[in-house]
């Protein structure tokens, strides 16, 4: 006679391991010192504020200390969209800013919060860098003379509208440029970098050539025309080096838009 043998289940009891009393007072100690609990986590957006300012004066330095000279900007925009590009964005621009706000791509409240920082980054690397060199003057004097800030050449008379267009132009190129930069996901944050340095440096290539031909500086941005002192309170240079590069980027992310639409990317 066979015998059947039954197969005996054993279920296996999940067993909650007991979360250690240390750990319990360590992350609420921690609570109440305030280690995970900083003012910008409870108002983010004053932290990309503070953001734009420490990159528009990271920029304004590079620009000063390198003469404005196109692979510097190159390579120093690059750096600051690295930096703090998935913070706020990195428009370290106004003009930037109010072209992605005129595409509705940021708020007013944030285009003009943007802008006030960006101005402030660049006011404070102009401030910073006289002191620097209000010390340097009370040393010995080098042999080639004392040493001086770079500044953006004075707008030639009569041939305003020169550099009007050439900023106009330039400033286009580098808002197309980061219309682009913006769209992409933020975990390709060196893409967005080269992209927005290749396009700067492709923009100023043909804003500094074209206003140099008539003995003036393309900046491409109002908040670093600040630094090198181009802003004066006269019309030419409001105009200029404010309305010029403030409707270029209008037009740069406005085409970026209808592109974007249009465009099949280049595949069958």
């Amino acid at each position: 006679m066979a015998t059947k043998k039954a197969a005996v289940t054993v279920k296996k009891s999940t067993v909650k391991k007991p979360i250690k009393k240390s750990t319990v007072k360590t992350a609420s100690m921690a609570a109440k010192v305030g280690l995970f609990n900083s003012p910008l986590k409870r108002a983010p957006f004053i932290g990309t504020l503070v953001a734009e300012f420490i990159g528009t004066f990271l920029l304004a330095v590079a620009v000063i200390a390198g003469q404005g000279q196109p692979i510097i900007v190159l390579f120093a925009l690059a750096g600051v969209v690295l930096l703090i590009g998935n913070l706020s964005g990195a428009h370290v621009n106004p003009a930037m800013s109010i072209g992605a706000w005129v595409t509705r791509k940021i708020s007013g409240l944030r285009a003009l919060g943007y802008v006030a920082a960006q101005f402030l980054g660049a006011l404070a690397a102009l401030g910073l860098l006289s002191a620097f060199l209000g010390g340097a003057s009370g040393s010995s004097s080098s042999a080639y003379g004392a040493p001086s800030l770079f500044e953006a050449t004075a707008l030639p008379a009569g041939k305003e509208w020169y550099v009007f267009f050439s900023e106009l132009v330039g400033t286009a190129i580098l808002g197309l440029a980061v219309a682009n930069a913006l769209s992409v996901v933020k975990e390709k944050r060196i893409t967005s970098s080269l992209t927005v340095g290749l396009g700067i440096f492709v923009a100023l290539l043909f804003a500094a050539s074209a206003a140099s031909y008539v003995g003036g500086s393309a900046i491409i941005n109002p908040a670093v025309a600040l630094s090198l002192q181009a802003l004066k309170w006269s019309a030419w240079p409001l105009v200029v080096y404010i309305l010029a590069p403030v409707v270029g980027g209008i037009i740069g992310f406005i085409l970026y838009d209808i592109l974007s639409v249009e465009s099949d990317g280049g595949k069958d």
